[in-house]
């Protein structure tokens, strides 16, 4: 990133989106969304990785609800 960029505050940031047209703000919306949405995506997927390196590794702990609550409140 830009120093350019770094240096604008948020509502500085604000201000310049609004200073654009309706049809480019719409389009930055939609880009910021496809990001947002493909970075969640991304994390889930280094979380689901995680999960399974932990159940291969016996580091997950198996049982009921009943059993969880138990070892929450020792």
């Amino acid at each position: 990133m830009s120093s350019a960029v770094q240096s604008l505050s948020f509502q500085d940031l604000i201000d310049a989106v609004e200073s654009l047209p309706l049809d480019d703000q719409s389009m930055l919306v939609e880009l910021i969304n496809k990001r947002i949405t493909e970075k969640r995506r991304a994390e889930l997927v280094a979380e689901v990785h995680e999960a399974r390196r932990a159940f291969k590794n016996g580091e997950v702990k198996r049982g009921t609800v009943e059993y969880l609550m138990k070892d929450l409140e020792d």
